[in-house]
């Protein structure tokens, strides 16, 4: 939801801007294969009760509507995404990063597929364009793994603990899925405080350069 709203809000703004996405788990030690549904996990990491757990759920299937995106919470499939990670590396290196990472969302929240399961990530990155064998190939070593390591630690170092966030320029931050209008003003923002202004428009001064300076004629 917060990657569709920061797209929606890049349409907006008549600027180059380049996105690049970074690995981060909400839950290194969660198993590959989860016995539990979302709620019940929710309801035991939070100490609340299945039905406030699905009516807080709800919310978010909510949200995520408005921004033309649609999530089935009820057949979701947790599982360990650290291998989910490992692919969009390696899609990264044949430049469909944005590409995989947008079908492994999709594939997670409205499909309802087993993004930990290799054979399952495998077609998922052969629909993008990657290779197959290369890719199961990948998946069944630990090729990529000190990619993503990298990044966890980078998101150490920022005091990163949850997603979606949003680092601009090393120096602007945002967190959580913000409305599309507050990316705007923030890139906005960030935009013209990085352009120069030249204010003598009639270039009447003195301008030097490595040859010296020349004082212009009046």
């Amino acid at each position: 939801m917060g990657k569709r709203r920061l797209e929606d809000a890049l349409k907006k703004i008549d600027h180059p801007i380049e996105v690049t996405y970074r690995c981060f788990e909400l839950d290194p030690n969660k198993p590959r294969d989860v016995n539990k549904n979302i709620y019940e996990s929710l309801a035991q990491k939070y100490g609340m009760s299945i039905e406030q757990a699905k009516a807080n759920t709800q919310n978010m299937v909510k949200m995520a509507e408005e921004s033309g995106l649609e999530y089935n919470m009820d057949t979701l499939i947790q599982t360990n995404t650290f291998d989910a990670h490992r692919l969009t590396m390696f899609a990264k290196k044949h430049g469909l990063m944005k590409e995989m990472t947008e079908r492994i969302l999709h594939a997670y929240f409205t499909e309802s597929k087993h993004i930990g399961d290799h054979e399952t990530l495998t077609e998922l990155a052969v629909e993008v364009g990657l290779d197959s064998e290369a890719v199961a190939n990948m998946l069944a070593s630990d090729e990529m793994s000190d990619e993503v390591r990298a990044d966890e630690q980078t998101a150490k170092q920022y005091n990163i603990t949850g997603v979606p966030f949003y680092l601009i320029n090393k120096k602007y931050a945002l967190t959580g899925a913000q409305p599309t209008e507050t990316f705007v003003q923030a890139l906005q923002k960030v935009i013209a405080e990085d352009e120069i202004k030249v204010l003598n428009v009639e270039q009447d001064g003195v301008v030097c350069d490595d040859d010296g300076c020349e004082i212009p004629k009046k």
